[in-house]
């Protein structure tokens, strides 16, 4: 039986009866071709009610589903030849934050991404895809190394936040993501940034400053995460919904406030339910707006982005 988020409990039931009706059916004692193929139609039936009109909160649980495909899963499968690059030339090597040179197709690409991980051993050594800041110089260091051979940059989103131990601040974590906002905002070849699962925070920001910022269907991106929003405002995480929809966190909020450039639609039910689809969606995404950004010349590029991202948000002048 797959793995059931909260909001898909109902389904439950029908998953354990289709369960059994394929054991009978597999023993070869009974013919339960019929009875598996209606529940498979009514499961159907039910997944597209419970995924009509998704709240903010149940998208972030869509981002952060178990099996969902993480930053390496899809640099396996969209890129060939990938060739990781290590380490900050600093501190030393984090693993939450993966990159290196690799091929779309026949396009040479840098490709740079948080790394979470599946099993609990995994999940330690990926720090809970929560980079320190020798994974933001890290990131750094590869952008502009892809400047340096004028290689187009991709960044794969995937974080519920900067790593925020008391060692992380010491080593300057707040400098390197300020320093990669820099530096991304004025490197002279293109830049696509896609929120893949969670982005949260500056952990997210550090390394989506880009020419294209796009979100996938079931992704959240914002300044905070609904359970600390919940605890700082109400004390408690029971609030973390109401949260949710306070933050307008959701690709199509965020589409909609002109914060990012596109959203990239998954399967039925996420991306999680296909990741094959997913990925062939993703590289087909990729590839359009890469040829779009490779034809602009290194000023165009550069004005552009700052233009974008300056015209983000409101303020006014005291006088």
């Amino acid at each position: 039986m797959p793995v059931l988020l909260d909001f898909e409990k109902p389904l439950e039931e029908l998953y354990e009866q289709l369960e059994k009706a394929q054991q009978t059916h597999a023993k070869g004692k009974v013919d339960m071709s019929d009875t598996v193929s209606q529940l498979i139609k009514k499961i159907n039936i039910e997944k597209k009610e419970l995924y009509k009109n998704l709240s903010g909160w149940q998208k972030v649980q869509i981002s952060r589903h178990p099996d969902r495909p993480y930053t390496l899963d899809y640099i396996c499968a969209i890129t060939k030849n990938f060739i990781e690059l290590h380490g900050d030339r600093n501190v030393g090597d984090d693993k939450a934050m993966v990159g290196g040179l690799a091929q779309i197709d026949n396009i040479n690409v840098m490709i740079i991404g948080q790394q979470k991980g599946r099993s609990t051993k995994e999940r330690q050594y990926r720090n809970f895809g929560m980079p320190n800041p020798e994974g933001y110089r890290k990131a750094k260091r590869l952008m502009q190394t892809a400047e340096k051979f004028n290689l187009p940059v991709i960044c794969l989103i995937d974080t519920p936040g900067a790593y925020p131990g008391l060692e992380a601040e010491e080593r300057g974590q707040g400098e390197a993501i300020a320093k990669n906002l820099m530096v991304m905002s004025t490197l002279k070849v293109p830049i696509i940034c896609v929120v893949i699962g969670e982005g949260a925070s500056g952990g997210a920001l550090g390394i989506g400053v880009g020419d294209r910022v796009l979100m996938m269907e079931n992704t959240w991106y914002s300044v905070i995460s609904p359970e600390s929003c919940s605890s700082i405002l109400w004390h408690s995480w029971d609030f973390k919904e109401k949260a949710a929809e306070a933050l307008n966190l959701t690709a199509d909020q965020m589409l909609k406030n002109k914060l990012i450039d596109g959203i990239i639609p998954e399967p039925f039910g996420g991306a999680h339910n296909d990741p094959e689809a997913m990925s062939k969606t993703l590289k087909s995404e990729l590839k359009k707006c890469l040829k779009e950004l490779q034809e602009l010349k290194p000023q165009k590029l550069v004005s552009s982005r700052i233009k974008k991202f300056s015209k983000m948000g409101a303020f006014s002048e005291s006088t």
